[in-house]
């Protein structure tokens, strides 16, 4: 290239980007919700990590950072305040052990939480709740994301899923 400049592609990244992986009704209703379908997948296809009786915790499909998971409730709800008392409690808990077992398979020096309410937020899929478990390691903000917008992952999602898995107590 005449800039001179090295790239990095990640093609995988053009169908979020595109939104061609969005359902045609869109993610407001339960059957084009990916958070709705995802326990529903069979083991080998689905990135579910952990379930509980309320809430289950996946694997983000575009993730910030290796084992960036989501801890979702089962129920389609968007809102924080729509939660009951037993899905509270289980999301706070399961937001725990993720922290846990994270910092157990990988040694995270930190982490980023949060839950983007509404589109207006940052929600990418704002009509089912999910609370963001990102581990963050000092230096992992490096050259790419801020100045080759790229964001380099050294793992498959299914290896992290199972890597997390089998440290997940049960």
């Amino acid at each position: 290239m005449a800039d001179g400049l090295d790239r990095l592609w990640t093609p995988h990244r053009m169908t979020y980007i595109s939104g061609e992986d969005r359902p045609e009704g869109g993610y407001d209703k339960p059957s084009g919700c990916p958070f709705c379908l995802a326990p529903r997948r069979p083991p080998e296809e689905s990135l579910v990590v952990a379930r509980g009786e309320h809430v289950f915790v996946v694997l983000n499909l575009y993730p910030y950072n290796p084992g960036h998971l989501l801890v979702c409730p089962y129920r389609h709800v968007a809102d924080y305040t729509e939660l009951d008392g037993p899905e509270t409690a289980e999301l706070a808990s399961f937001t725990q052990t993720a922290m846990r077992v994270i910092r157990k398979v990988s040694n995270a020096h930190g982490f980023n939480l949060g839950m983007n309410q509404g589109g207006v937020a940052g929600a990418g899929i704002a009509a089912h709740l999910h609370q963001h478990v990102v581990p963050r390691w000092g230096g992992d903000a490096n050259f790419m994301p801020v100045i080759g917008r790229t964001k380099v992952l050294p793992q498959l999602l299914g290896d992290t899923r199972d890597l997390l898995l089998r440290a997940w107590p049960t």
